[in-house]
Parts: structure tokens; sequence; C-alpha cells
């Protein structure tokens, strides 16, 4: 006679929908972005393949910025890799993660757009790419401590003009933006390694 294993609790929370979004989620990092990111140096990290191009530069005080208009142009100039690896770790992961999940040197006040959770910006490949990984690896740990429950809460006041949507709405949003911007980033990649190898 054979047994069923315990039979699960009707009250244990549900992490179907958590487990999938972060299955997609991690797949993309471990297998499509950050293997092409091996090797990245500042000349490429900076590399503008045309002008005018955004990219992350030196204020008149001496401290990197992301260079962006509000509202942004209706065409908006190209940009370099600095500038998508920034938008990503920092803008897309980072400062979300440490808004809603913490810890983060911002007030409590702060939403999950305020500068302050995560004001730095890399000039340099390795402090790029040092950035791009902990904003992921944050925003993924935040992830992992939401249950479906979790997952259909709204995001609250942290949210500021998005506080109405669940969480679900967020996570799905935040991965289609980092495999955008992934896949651009690759590309650019592929364009700089081509116009800098000898047949190119």
């Amino acid at each position: 006679m054979t047994t069923a294993g315990p039979t699960p609790s009707p009250t244990a929370p549900s992490t179907t929908w958590r487990d999938v979004l972060l299955e997609q989620l991690s797949f993309y990092w471990d297998f499509h972005l950050w293997p092409r990111l091996e090797g990245l140096a500042d000349d490429e990290y900076l590399w503008e393949p045309a002008a005018p191009a955004w990219s992350v530069r030196r204020g008149p005080d001496g401290v990197p910025r992301l260079e962006q208009e509000m509202p942004e142009p209706e065409v908006p100039p190209v940009t370099t890799i600095a500038w998508r690896m920034v938008h990503v770790g920092r803008d897309v992961f980072g400062r979300r993660a440490r808004a809603l999940f913490g810890p983060t040197d911002a007030p409590a006040d702060a939403d999950m757009f305020d500068q302050r959770h995560w004001p730095d910006a890399p000039i340099t490949a390795e402090g790029g790419l040092a950035m791009l990984e902990e904003g992921y690896r944050s925003w993924r740990a935040g992830i992992e401590r939401l249950d479906d429950e979790g997952l259909l809460r709204p995001i609250g006041p942290k949210g500021a003009g998005f506080a109405e949507f669940p969480m679900a709405a967020l996570v799905t949003h935040l991965s289609r933006e980092a495999m955008a911007h992934g896949g651009e980033i690759c590309l650019l990649r592929d364009l700089y390694r081509a116009q800098t190898s000898p047949s190119g």
C-alpha cells in the first residue's frame, strides 16, 4: 500500500505565479544577457554609435550622470551601452528594489522613482556591470519573498502614479523593460565588434 505525501494546508500561500515569473527572468539573465556581457571594456561601454547620443557623462561638478530630457523628445537620441546598462541596473531594477524591499538611504516616503534610492551612474564598464548585477539580484530577491497573494496586492504609495496596480503588473513590466534594453545592449556589442574588427 502506498501512501500519499502530506496534504497541503488549505491556508498555505500559493507561489505558482511567483515561480513562473522568476523562472522567466532568471532564464533570460542566466542564458541570454549576462553571458553576452563578458569582456566589456570602457571603450565599448561608452562607444557612441551615432551623433547625437545619450550616455553617462561627467557634469560641471565632475559627477557622472545619465543624460536624459523630461519630457523625452519625440525622437530621442541613440543611447550607449553605458546609458542602457545604468538605466536597467539602477532605474529599472535597483531603485524599485530599494524602494519596495529595502534597504535604502532615501526617506521613508520616497516613491520608487526617487533618485535618492540610488544616485550613482558608473562611468566605467566595471562599475556598470557591478550596478547591473546588484540591481538585478536585489530585485529578484525581493520578488522571491512574495507569494501569489503578494503579487496581486496593489503596489501602494511607493508606486506613485501606479499605486493601485498589482505588484505582478510591475514585475512583468520590469522584465519586459530588461529584455528590451538587454537585447539592445547585445546588438550594440555586435555593432561595436563589427566596426572594430579588421574586416569591418
